[in-house]
């Protein structure tokens, strides 16, 4: 009997996820394979939406997919990576309730880590900054943010009310101002329900260290949304970036300080220490690989998402352009890869990674987005249905496509929930 192909997949994103479903798909009969993927949690997040739960606009499952729901015949292990054998192709990960590590042996390694915020360097913000990169950042930003709320509804110092009702977000790319907007939108609705907070005592600014925000749409996009912000009163401090935090204060590194309570930081997003510490070809922290996906100098290790550097179709020495880390190309990436990892097996021609991009959206709030699709730019409402159509449509499994739907259908005409949800375990006293 031919023994089974065995796959070990590090990631349990776009990347890693629609890898292994591509690979379980196309397998030959005659070729078996074993798939396995190493992810902390056993879903896979919808980025693009993680803002939304700020609000309540969606709720909290529906911005997640359980990845064993999408790949049925792939073994999921809920462990962190510990190490990576590249000699005897092992990936060794955490024990379980056993204490005993897991030891996975593979003959091709996916490597589809996201990237992780990393405040080393900069003072305070590890333990005052709140990151916003998985669902549980959601959750406790939303918590955090209602908890503000009922504070200071009761608050009397007029000091420590205004660093209360100051809401801070550093960096000016797609998560910080959705997360911006939406953080606008869920306080001044929410405010009405507090007798003692006026929104206009209410003050959100926005930290960006360039002149225009969103850089990776055209420029025109990015300063209508950068005015359309600016008139709903979100204040710009362009040209400055976060660079140390206390308690009670962000800290620019102009010197400049911003009295708050709640300060989010999208950035700096760095690699996974699983792929600072692989000795493999990188640039600026990321998996070099070629156009099929493959790390450099390696026969077996293929490199995709956010962790890699793929050349795009109109890569050239002179002037170097790699795969954005978006959804979109992530998902076409999986393809590419999930069948270069069975043509190399089977001893057949590689295909190469050849897509250009769609193109971009983001959702503003108050019902204005901003999409640049092909040669075309959208702004205003228009552009916030489509933002909503497409990743509705993109939403893995009709259950989901319906329970968002629904929500945002009730999201236009309800008030948000002021609930603060608690996590902790009870005290055990009755």
């Amino acid at each position: 009997m031919t023994q089974p192909l065995r796959v070990v997949i590090l990631g349990g994103g776009f990347a890693g996820v629609y890898t292994a479903r591509q690979i379980i798909k196309h397998a030959a009969r005659a070729r078996p394979v074993d798939v396995h993927i190493v992810n902390r949690e056993n879903y896979m997040v919808f980025q693009p939406m993680l803002p939304e739960v700020i609000s309540g606009s969606v709720g909290i499952a529906d911005t997640v997919s359980p990845i064993r729901r999408i790949v049925p015949k792939a073994s999921l292990h809920m462990r962190e990576v510990e190490s990576v054998d590249l000699e005897n192709n092992t990936v060794t990960c955490s024990p379980g309730f056993r204490p005993k590590s897991l030891v996975l042996e593979y003959d091709h390694l996916v490597i589809a880590l996201g990237n992780v915020t990393d405040f080393r360097g900069m003072t305070g913000l590890a333990e005052h900054a709140k990151p916003f990169k998985t669902l549980g950042d959601a959750l406790a930003l939303r918590n955090h943010v209602i908890h503000i709320l009922e504070e200071a509804d009761s608050e009397t110092d007029r000091d420590m009310r205004e660093r209360m009702l100051t809401f801070v977000v550093a960096g000016g790319g797609f998560s910080g101002v959705e997360v911006i907007a939406e953080l606008h939108d869920f306080v001044n609705r929410a405010a009405r329900t507090y007798p003692n907070i006026n929104p206009h005592d209410c003050r959100f600014v926005l930290i960006h260290s360039r002149d225009v925000i969103l850089q990776e749409v055209d420029s025109s996009l990015g300063r209508y949304a950068q005015e359309l912000l600016q008139k709903r009163g979100i204040e710009m401090m362009l040209g400055d970036r976060l660079a140390a935090a206390t308690a009670e204060h962000a800290i620019l590194k102009s010197g400049t300080r911003i009295g708050t309570k709640t300060l989010v930081a999208t950035v700096p997003s760095n690699p996974n220490p699983v792929v600072e510490a692989l000795d493999l070809p990188k640039d600026r922290g990321k998996l070099l690989a070629d156009a099929t996906t493959r790390v450099r100098d390696t026969q077996n290790v293929w490199a995709l998402g956010d962790c890699a550097l793929i050349p795009m179709p109109d890569h050239t020495a002179d002037k170097p352009r790699y795969a954005p880390p978006t959804a979109q190309h992530a998902i076409r990436e999986a393809a590419v890869c999930g069948d270069n990892i069975l043509a190399s097996a089977d001893g057949r021609p590689l295909r190469n990674f050849a897509f250009a991009g769609l193109g971009s959206l983001a959702a503003l709030g108050h019902r204005k987005g901003i999409a640049q699709i092909m040669n075309f730019k959208i702004s205003g409402l228009l552009a916030w249905f489509m933002w909503r159509t497409i990743y509705l449509m993109k939403l893995p499994g009709l259950d989901r496509k319906i329970r968002v739907g629904a929500a945002w259908f009730l999201d236009l005409f309800l008030q948000p929930d002021l609930v603060q949800l608690r996590v902790g375990k009870s005290s055990g006293v009755n």
